[in-house]
């Protein structure tokens, strides 16, 4: 009887978790979002139809997928000079080794014209989840996400 009960919870949870919209954490990083802070943390939930912005739970901005006009994906590299020197306090040594080091940021950024209200946004993603973010905005909206770092601007 109890592998029974275990089997029905395992195949309970499995259909939980499919049937769920993937969810992610994301810092909003500025855009036409204007009751939002920049630097603020928001949650990004994709659906088939929308792409849903909350903050605390609270839904903030919901974007139709259709709507989405490009999706552009970059990175911001710095050495970490602040870590390095506080390490140099401690050991000169390390403190050096730290100052070769470098960090990167990741941003996706979405813009979107709904019927004539255009508007977008940009979104630093944790290094372990841009990739699903991108395949997922991707996946939903039918667009190909644009490297921003490839783009070469001519005045």
């Amino acid at each position: 009887m109890q592998r029974i009960i275990a089997a029905f919870l395992c195949v309970l949870m499995a259909s939980y978790a499919i049937a769920a919209d993937p969810t992610y954490k994301v810092k909003y990083d500025g855009g036409s979002i204007s009751d939002v802070k920049v630097g603020t943390d928001l949650h990004m939930s994709l659906s088939a139809d929308r792409i849903h912005f909350l903050e605390n739970g609270k839904e903030i901005a919901s974007v139709p997928t259709s709507a989405v006009t490009e999706i552009s994906y970059g990175q911001d590299v710095h050495r970490r000079v602040g870590a390095a020197i506080g390490l140099a306090v401690v050991s000169f040594g390390i403190g050096a080794l730290m100052a070769l080091t470098k960090s990167k940021k990741h941003f996706v950024g979405v813009t979107w014209d709904d019927a004539g209200k255009k508007g977008g946004l940009a979104m630093q993603c944790d290094k372990n989840e841009y990739r699903g973010i991108l395949a997922g905005l991707e996946g939903v909206t039918g667009k190909k996400a644009v490297d921003s770092d490839a783009m070469t601007v001519k005045n």
